[in-house]
């Protein structure tokens, strides 16, 4: 018996690579844009503590986003 094993699907998932990257070479190259550096570490945190909790709109009455929330009837 071989120690290997044959897959009957022979591995065809994914479809022809004839039609790889086509959307990429038919996009027209565009100047990437300056950016400001994000904040990180305890920046980042500050700035996300500050945006859930501090700076709270009237319309999150219960103060946080949820992250599934259910909607509001």
């Amino acid at each position: 018996m071989p120690d290997y094993i044959i897959n009957p699907g022979d591995g065809k998932v994914h479809g022809s690579l004839a039609r790889a990257g086509k959307v990429k070479s038919s996009t027209p190259p565009v100047e990437p844009q300056e950016k400001k550096n994000k904040p990180t570490g305890r920046a980042m945190k500050r700035e996300k503590y500050n945006r859930r909790f501090v700076n709270v709109s009237a319309t999150m009455v219960g103060g946080k986003r949820r992250m599934n929330p259910a909607p509001a009837k």
